[in-house]
């Protein structure tokens, strides 16, 4: 499914310091029964934004001005561990978060946020820990992808990323999408594969 681009982006960045966050606390198994990638935005991180009665837990950050409407993420490592349901990365989207920086992702986490248009950035503990410092105060950043910069009140900090994993962000392309590119190629192989063995066809 075709995703928004992801350029140049400005927002708030929420502080979630913990390591080994895993896809269970990121979206429990009660919100992984439909598949049409709707109203998953509640689901969120359900079990520590509501209590048992569903209210609010005021002291959660992301229950908070301003991180309720927070871009980013900057968490600890091993973000995105456990089970590799990929509702965890489509709640994230809904709930509106375009990026999240973290010193490590679980393998399939990462692969599921490039594929639905998740910036997943793997930074240095230093690039962490500012990070975490200027969510804490509840700063404003700007990530520029084209660039690969971090933009902070402090400075502009470099980060790295595949060629294909950026390209399929800046052009919001799924793998579905990237393949769609070769139409014409492929329509074109298949008549002319098809069209010296018509038995095939």
């Amino acid at each position: 499914m075709p995703s928004e681009p992801f350029e140049r982006v400005s927002g708030v960045i929420a502080a979630l310091p913990s390591a080994n966050i895993d896809t269970d606390v990121i979206m429990p198994k009660t919100f992984l029964k439909g598949i049409d990638r709707s109203g998953l935005e509640k689901g969120l991180f359900h079990d520590l934004r509501f209590d048992e009665q569903g209210a609010l837990r005021q002291d959660f950050v992301l229950n908070q001005a301003p991180w309720n409407t927070s871009a980013f993420l900057v968490t600890g490592a091993n973000f995105g561990c456990g089970s590799s349901r990929e509702h965890a990365v489509w709640g994230l989207r809904q709930f509106g978060i375009r990026a999240i920086i973290a010193r490590s992702f679980a393998g399939i986490f990462f692969d599921n946020c490039a594929r639905n248009g998740l910036l997943a950035i793997e930074a240095e503990e230093e690039t962490v820990r500012q990070l975490t410092e200027c969510g804490e105060r509840g700063d404003k950043i700007t990530i520029d992808l084209a660039a690969q910069t971090l933009e902070t009140v402090r400075g502009v900090a470099g980060f790295g990323i595949g060629e294909r994993r950026k390209y399929m962000l800046l052009k919001g392309l799924d793998a579905v999408g990237m393949t769609l590119q070769w139409r014409t190629e492929i329509e074109t192989f298949q008549s002319r594969y098809l069209g010296a063995r018509a038995w095939l066809a």
